[in-house]
């Protein structure tokens, strides 16, 4: 099964209107310089894993009081075997958020049709054309868009979010971002946080200002039916 790395026991806002935890898995295909979760992305097998029985141990224990459980990383549906996890999650009773980045779409959908999926969080890196560049790998954008199709058809609530980076994006990248997912349910900007980066670069980067977010944010507000701002 995978390999857990990480256990947030208490997550009050990764899963939204659920009191819940958040399970970390190693590994992504992405490079994103400004991603903060390093050690995942560059070296998930020297970090140490969480002992299985612990974990369902963990999860027997908050029955009736823990609602749901988000699944992050790294990238969770780079692990084939996500499934497996979300299954015995699923059959103890509580509910499942995925986090992802869009490239695996056969994935996303088969676990959503599996049931074994009840809210999505897809992480827009910036406009389609330029994720390459973001994302510092080798990426079909088309793949990116399907997951975003598949999202939003499926039914289920979810959020497309896009952290805001100075010097990778600006107003204009947002609007784009903007036409491409016009008439989705929720945009979440999010504040950078320039702390254990991928690219040690981009530790010296500063935030862009709270006021500038909350402008930005006004100016997408037509383009979707819920806007927020994460952070600031």
């Amino acid at each position: 099964m995978v390999e857990i790395k990480g256990l947030e026991k208490f997550a009050s806002r990764d899963f939204p209107g659920h009191i819940s935890s958040t399970v970390f898995v190693g590994g992504c295909n992405f490079r994103c310089p400004f991603c903060h979760n390093a050690d995942l992305v560059l070296n998930p097998g020297r970090l140490p894993s969480l002992d299985l029985n612990l974990f369902l141990s963990y999860l027997d224990s908050r029955k009736g009081w823990l609602e749901g459980l988000c699944l992050s990383g790294g990238e969770p549906l780079l692990q084939e075997d996500l499934e497996v996890l979300a299954r015995v999650i699923k059959d103890r009773g509580f509910l499942v958020k995925l986090d992802t980045n869009g490239s695996f779409p056969d994935r996303l959908e088969y676990l959503i049709k599996q049931g074994l999926v009840d809210w999505v969080a897809m992480d827009i890196k910036g406009p389609l054309a330029r994720y390459p560049e973001i994302v510092r790998a080798e990426v079909d954008p088309e793949k990116i868009n399907r997951s975003q199709e598949i999202i939003r058809q499926s039914g289920l609530p979810y959020i497309f979010r896009t952290t805001v980076v100075p010097g990778l994006h600006n107003e204009n990248d947002l609007l784009e971002i903007a036409d491409w997912l016009r008439g989705a349910r929720c945009f979440q900007l999010q504040q950078f946080v320039p702390q254990n980066t991928v690219d040690p670069e981009f530790l010296k980067r500063e935030a862009y200002p709270a006021e500038v977010l909350r402008r930005w944010a006004e100016k997408l507000r037509p383009y979707f039916n819920e806007v927020l701002v994460e952070g600031v």
